[in-house]
Formats: C-alpha cells, sequence, structure tokens
C-alpha cells in the first residue's frame, strides 16, 4: 500500500495549484478544460466518475511534471503512461483496502478470545482496583478477580460485530480530503480517521451489547462482590467504578489497536492484499 499512497501524493504534488481545482467529495467531477490549454495524457485525464478529485496537468509546466511523474511510477513499479491504473481503480483499490482492513479487525475480535487472549488488547481490571490486585489474590480473592476479567472480555468480544456495518458507512462517506490526509498521513491515517469518524456511532452501538453481555454472566455483580469483599481488607482504600462504559471504553481502544494493525499489514506486506483489484493497485 506504501508504494500506491506515495504514487497518489506525487500525482496531488504534480498538479500545481495553479492547475488543481477543489473538489469537496469524492465523485465530483473534473474541471473543464480551459481555452488554450495543451492536451494531456489520455491515461491521466479522469473521467466524471472520478471519486479522488484528480485532474489532468494542463498548464505550460504540465510536460516536465508529466515526465517526472512516470519516471517516479517507474521506480514505484505501477503503470505510466498508457497504463490500466485509472482513478477509478485506485480509489476503488483504496476503499477496498480499506474495508478489508476493517472486517479483518473486527473478525479477529468479535471471536472466542478475540479479546481475552490478545495480551494487547485484553481488558484488565480497572487501573484504581487493579493495583490492588496482588494483595486481593493473596486474601483468596483471585478466582473472582478471574470472572469479572474474563467476563469483561466476553462482552467487548459479542460487542465488535457491531463495528462492520459502522466501519463500512465510514469508507462510502469519505470526501477527497479524507482521502487525501489518508493517502498521504503515517502508517495509522486511516485508523485515525475511524477512531475520529465512528467512535461515537460505536459507543452507542457497543453499550447495549455489552451491558447485556454482561449482565447474562452476572460480571457487575461479581465487581460489586469483589469490590465489597475488598474493602474489608485492613488499610486497602478501593474506589469503584462504573463498570459498562469502562468495558466499552476499552473494546473501542482494542478494536481501533487490531486496525492499526491491519493498516499497517496492508501497507507494508503484499501478502495481506488478498484479491486481484488490491494486487493489481498496491504491486
Amino acid at each position: 500500500m506504501g508504494r500506491l499512497l506515495t504514487a497518489i501524493l506525487i500525482m496531488l504534488t504534480a498538479v500545481g495549484p495553479e492547475t488543481c481545482h477543489s473538489s469537496e467529495s469524492l465523485g465530483s467531477p473534473a474541471a473543464p478544460d480551459s481555452p488554450g490549454s495543451s492536451a494531456a495524457p489520455s491515461w491521466f485525464r479522469l473521467s466524471p466518475s472520478a471519486s479522488l478529485g484528480f485532474f489532468w496537468l494542463g498548464s505550460p509546466s504540465a510536460a516536465p511534471r508529466t515526465a517526472q511523474l512516470d519516471e517516479l511510477l517507474r521506480g514505484l513499479g505501477l503503470p505510466r503512461g498508457g497504463g490500466t491504473l485509472n482513478d477509478g481503480t485506485i480509489t476503488a483499490g483504496l476503499k477496498q483496502a480499506l474495508e478489508i482492513g476493517t472486517a479483518n479487525a473486527v473478525a479477529a475480535t468479535g471471536t472466542l478470545d478475540g479479546f481475552f487472549r490478545n495480551e494487547a488488547i485484553k481488558i484488565l481490571l480497572p487501573e484504581r482496583v487493579r493495583r490492588f490486585e496482588t494483595t486481593l489474590r493473596a486474601v483468596g480473592l483471585g478466582p473472582q478477580v478471574d470472572e469479572v476479567v474474563l467476563g469483561m472480555n466476553r462482552a467487548a468480544e459479542r460487542a465488535a460485530p457491531a463495528a462492520t456495518r459502522i466501519f463500512v458507512d465510514a469508507v462510502r462517506g469519505m470526501t477527497f480530503d479524507d482521502a487525501r490526509r489518508v493517502l498521504t498521513g503515517g502508517d495509522t491515517a486511516a485508523t485515525d480517521y475511524f477512531r475520529a469518524r465512528t467512535t461515537d456511532a460505536l459507543a452507542g452501538a457497543f453499550r447495549p451489547t455489552v451491558e447485556r453481555a454482561m449482565d447474562e454472566v452476572g460480571v457487575v455483580r461479581q465487581y460489586r462482590a469483589l469490590l465489597d469483599r475488598a474493602r474489608l481488607i485492613p488499610f486497602l482504600d478501593v474506589e469503584g467504578l462504573e463498570l459498562e462504559p469502562y468495558v466499552v471504553s476499552r473494546a473501542l481502544d482494542g478494536l481501533f489497536h487490531v486496525v492499526a494493525e491491519e493498516e499497517r499489514k496492508i501497507r507494508t506486506d503484499p501478502t495481506a492484499r488478498v484479491t486481484d483489484l488490491l494486487r493489481q493497485v498496491f504491486r
């Protein structure tokens, strides 16, 4: 994915401010040719359905820019003049990459042990209780601690599949500016986009499932009983915490962590490009 992103950035850079027309959203038609402009290479002229908002090089400086772009694309292993990698293919490849990456993240977290066995995202006791965990285990409350931890992670695993539709909607709603930031950003630019656009919707979708799952296995009851037992221990000042919002927040953190991992794979690992379109675009 890194080579594709670089190539598109080159296109954006090559089109200087004097020849680039703004576009507010994916799918905006290209501006009409200006009188007297030189003909652009046919491979770079975009169709009206183009969704990344690239516009053809029509200024007097187009020739050297086109030559520079052609040379850089050759070095990246991407099609040059006359190639088949048009704007529609690039857009489709970008969106498919994002949809596959988020689908993989949901599949990885929304399964049995998706959270519980992944040490990077496993939900532990809230910090204000966890600092006393060693003491709790020392006085025989280890099994109760383990039950609460397992229940929180099972709730997160059940909630994760609700993210699929929300992520897909976020991809389809990308504007040109969104796409530009993703294409020119760092290794987790797409994850940052999803976090900014979907956190509220995901929290709303996760909350009922988390509450229902924790109620079914009695996690909240077990947690409160654990706190009550802990408060009987001399010198322990254990402060309680509403568990449902905590689990929702930690579930979202874990999901976005895995989304970021999937994004890095698609950007850097050829084996993560699992469709013909991704192999065509991200070669």
